[in-house]
């Protein structure tokens, strides 16, 4: 199953609009705006259907035409929108659609529909399993209310291929005869919310940072989180720290924070998200430190310093040495200038810094500046490109950005340039995101 996270934020998002706290400031400096949590399953199945749903698939390129189920887990407004129901019902063709959730939800939505609509309300309570198109939902309890114990749940979804995820949000702790229910259950990926960081005291409906720990512990003692689970913290909002002591507190958890527009790839032999991110910078622009941050929540990742050995050359020596004080003791570090096998055949999280290095070993390689021809520097970049396509986990590759400067007054210089800004398009094109970052501050491009 492709999971295409449309939104990871609270009620209010993070950062909330209104607020300048540190977390929201830092939020907004950093680029990373979340907005209400939904997810869209294989382009067929909304998990939740809040306000800002419709429009995030819009912004990270896809259509709802092809929704036949919702699976709405509760009333509250920032998982139900039922106008989206009122703008499906403009156009034409769109099919039937199948809305699942608790009565009280189903009964908010009814109003939007119109009398000749094909569309079909299926309520459900905690115990439930029924068959929605080709998946296999079983609905489960949540420690969460709207207007009277019940009318909220959560999912547990198989797909057609086997794999199986489970929809948590939202939920305070469960108590222990709960997990029963998914004893044994080897989720290939679990979504579960995270809403209030230290401030648990706010809501017992919902987790903070020790009880979603707790509810990971509780999950994996009856078998239902393994080593292979790829466990997404939802529902964040601003009452949580700094996204970067954020995603250090929950590895501690063996668990991440999901990102908004990420598409998470749930079985098929890999946990973790395969998300390609291009992030672009100058000299010194903190592009690299960037880079390490977005996969900080992962424990082991593979660094990929493309320039590989250079025997002698003390200062280098030093500037790699600096780099690994920096990442933690889990990652591993592969010095190479075979990137694209390294990206066919990776199994954890990579981290390449960087394109323009590898690009100017490539030109090494084939005498280029000596006068040798062009043909394999390009038949290596296509193949660069072929492995970023084909990469089966989370990659983010660090370049440099050459187009801001003056013309190079070399011929070299210009080739370099023009080589480098052709290379930094096309895997700009086919990456998931893209960033430039100016002065340490992120700019999010794609």
């Amino acid at each position: 199953m492709e999971v295409l996270l449309l939104g990871t934020g609270a009620a209010d998002g993070w950062p909330n609009p209104f607020c300048s706290c540190v977390s929201c400031s830092d939020a907004a400096r950093r680029g990373e705006i979340r907005g209400q949590t939904a997810a869209l399953v294989d382009d067929v199945l909304l998990l939740d259907c809040g306000p800002e749903a419709p429009r995030a698939a819009v912004r990270y390129g896809r259509t709802l035409a092809n929704v036949r189920h919702i699976l709405l887990t509760h009333a509250h407004a920032d998982h139900l929108g039922p106008q989206a129901l009122l703008f499906r019902s403009w156009i034409e063709g769109c099919g039937e659609l199948e809305v699942i959730g608790p009565a009280d939800a189903l009964d908010t939505c009814r109003p939007w529909v119109g009398p000749g609509d094909p569309v079909r309300f299926v309520p459900v309570e905690p115990g439930a399993r029924i068959a929605v198109g080709e998946y296999d939902v079983r609905v489960l309890p949540a420690r969460h209310k709207v207007f009277r114990d019940g009318d909220a749940v959560l999912y547990d979804v198989t797909g057609p291929g086997g794999s199986r995820l489970l929809w948590a949000c939202d939920t305070g702790p469960w108590p222990q005869e709960w997990f029963r229910a998914v004893r044994d259950a080897q989720f290939d990926a679990v979504f579960l919310e995270e809403t209030f960081g230290d401030r648990s005291e706010l809501s017992d409906g919902h987790l903070g940072l020790a009880e979603f720990g707790a509810m990971v512990d509780g999950l994996r003692g009856v078998g239902a989180v393994t080593a292979e689970t790829d466990v997404v913290a939802v529902h964040l909002g601003h009452h949580n720290p700094d996204i970067g002591s954020l995603r250090n507190r929950l590895q501690q958890f063996g668990a991440r924070a999901g990102s908004d527009g990420e598409a998470v790839h749930v079985g098929g032999g890999s946990a973790a998200a395969a998300h390609r991110t291009l992030v672009l910078g100058g000299v010194r622009s903190g592009k690299s430190r960037y880079a390490e941050d977005m996969l900080a929540a992962h424990r082991t990742v593979t660094y990929v310093a493309t320039g590989g050995t250079r025997e002698g050359d003390s200062e280098w020596a030093e500037r790699v040495a600096l780099h690994r004080e920096r990442r933690p003791d889990s990652w591993s570090t592969i010095e190479t200038v075979d990137v694209a096998d390294v990206l066919r055949t990776a199994t954890d999280p990579l981290l390449i810094d960087c394109l323009g290095t590898w690009l100017t070993g490539r030109l090494d390689r084939h005498g280029v500046w000596e006068g040798g021809d062009l043909g394999p520097v390009r038949s290596d970049m296509e193949d660069l490109l072929a492995a970023w396509r084909e990469c089966a986990v989370p990659v983010v590759a660090v370049s440099n950005e050459v187009g801001s400067g003056v013309v190079p007054a070399t011929s070299s210089g210009r080739l370099f340039r023009d080589l480098l800004g052709r290379l930094n398009a096309t895997v700009a094109e086919v990456s998931e995101s893209a960033v430039l970052v100016v002065a340490g501050i992120p700019l999010i491009l794609k």
